[in-house]
């Protein structure tokens, strides 16, 4: 099935070409003064149990801007009379490690196929970046990833010597490049669109083979083993954040982890799971009968639910605010409940943030930025105001409806008990409307008992 399933994807789309990513460096050096040094540096490797770390995954910073992977790197960005340089400091090659750990790329490599002017080995960090800064006046430097090079970059900053007394040399402040770095992160070229466009296909046809393999009897962590396979099997990195596999009850918890649970054949089970790809994150949601076939009960609250992320993606509007998603999906629920006799309260009522009633049941927001980082990077209130939507933003839509009858805090109806469902797209904001990445993955009634347990 997986072989079938991986016929349907598209091919790969080309890689980002060096030219973008040296335009990127141009739009971040036109907000930089000639007298600035930013320095960029990879996370660390984490250790997850005594000599064995967790899987390496580099700074989606140094992603946008470089496309290097590699960890043990420092970027720099610096002026000089040439104009501005773009320099990596690198793991150099070193044959027994790399009969150990894998080929490096190296110095050579770095110069060779990156939108890369100047590349050096780690041992000559300390030398030149102090040379670099000396003549500096600000540091863009984020803090909080690599301990030795934030004392080298603080040390810069604080030295007092005759020669700074004498010619002023040195920098006077360390700011954050992070906003920055996400205002030209937030709106997506079309060489980013098309790597979200393939994490998105890969993670809609993960959906629907899990839809495929449900059956009473089955585990929460067998259908994540199908999702994860296929991530793997298409040829991504894996999963851009932890697969959330929740039946039952377990579908009202918003981030259900354990995902260890048997699935019974009355339960709807909820799958919050995304592929990564290129460093591109895919974010998908679906909720659906273990049985095959939708209950009244359930039916009834899955219509509410998707009929408010129809409405939250038509919402998805070039110069609407980022909030006008959320409100229209929390509108179409609000009037579905009350419908449904579930809330008691007029519409505007229910949709108080302090006393509504809508709450009870939907606690979370409607969308976030995606791209690469699946909570993706961008100030969603610059001045104090929603952001208007612009061609090229990426966001999600997933509204929900969560009935947990083991909540205290809450009288959950009965009808509805332990119904916990979520549908979530990912958005594409063009002129011509919205554009919907993950299409592909079912969500209608008619689709999903057409699909589930169709399958091996």
């Amino acid at each position: 099935m997986f072989a079938e399933a991986l016929s349907r994807l598209p091919p790969q789309p080309a890689e980002t070409q060096v030219g973008e990513y040296r335009q990127r460096q141009s739009l971040l050096t036109d907000q930089l003064r000639e007298n600035d040094v930013l320095v960029l540096a990879s996370p660390r490797h984490a250790v997850r149990s005594n000599d064995v770390g967790y899987p390496y995954r580099t700074s989606s910073d140094l992603i946008y801007l470089t496309g290097w992977l590699e960890s043990e790197t420092t970027y720099v960005l610096r002026h000089t009379s040439d104009g501005w340089k773009s320099c990596l400091f690198v793991q150099a090659k070193d044959t027994l490690k790399e009969i150990w750990e894998g080929r490096r790329p190296g110095v050579e490599g770095a110069l060779s196929a990156y939108a890369i002017d100047e590349a050096y080995s780690n041992e000559e960090l300390e030398e030149r970046l102090l040379v670099w800064m000396n003549d500096a006046k600000r540091v863009f430097h984020r803090g909080g990833t690599n301990t030795a090079l934030d004392s080298l970059v603080e040390s810069a900053v604080r030295r007092r010597d005759r020669a700074r007394q004498q010619f002023g040399t040195g920098p006077v402040a360390v700011e954050d490049p992070s906003g920055l770095l996400a205002e030209l992160r937030l709106r997506k070229s079309t060489s980013e669109i098309d790597q979200l466009v393939y994490a998105s296909k890969v993670a809609s046809l993960a959906h629907e083979l899990a839809m495929r393999h449900s059956r009473k009897g089955i585990t929460e962590y067998q259908l994540q083993g199908v999702i994860e396979g296929f991530f793997a099997y298409a040829g991504t990195a894996g999963w851009s954040y932890p697969s959330i596999v929740g039946c039952g009850e377990n579908a009202t918890i918003l981030h259900y982890k354990t995902n260890s649970d048997v699935c019974g054949d009355d339960e709807v089970i909820l799958i919050d799971a995304g592929a990564e790809y290129r460093g591109y994150a895919s974010d998908i949601t679906r909720s659906w009968p273990i049985s095959g076939t939708f209950t009244e009960a359930q039916k009834e609250i899955y219509e509410v639910v998707l009929d408010a992320q129809l409405a939250g993606i038509e919402a998805c509007q070039v110069g609407n605010p980022y909030t006008a998603p959320h409100e229209a999906a929390r509108r179409v629920m609000a009037e579905g409940l009350i419908r449904l006799g579930v809330i008691s309260q007029t519409v505007e009522e229910a949709l108080d943030l302090e006393t509504g009633e809508l709450k009870r049941w939907y606690m979370h927001n409607t969308s976030h930025w995606i791209g690469l980082d699946v909570h993706d990077v961008g100030v969603y209130k610059p001045g104090g105001e929603p952001r208007l939507l612009e061609p090229g933003m990426c966001l999600t839509v997933e509204p929900g409806l969560y009935f947990g009858a083991w909540r205290p805090d809450v009288k959950c109806p009965k009808r509805y008990a332990n119904i916990g469902i979520r549908i979530e797209d990912d958005i594409l904001i063009t002129d011509d409307g919205p554009v919907i990445l993950t299409d592909d993955c079912p969500k209608t009634i008619e689709e999903i008992e057409a699909i589930v347990g169709n399958g091996p």
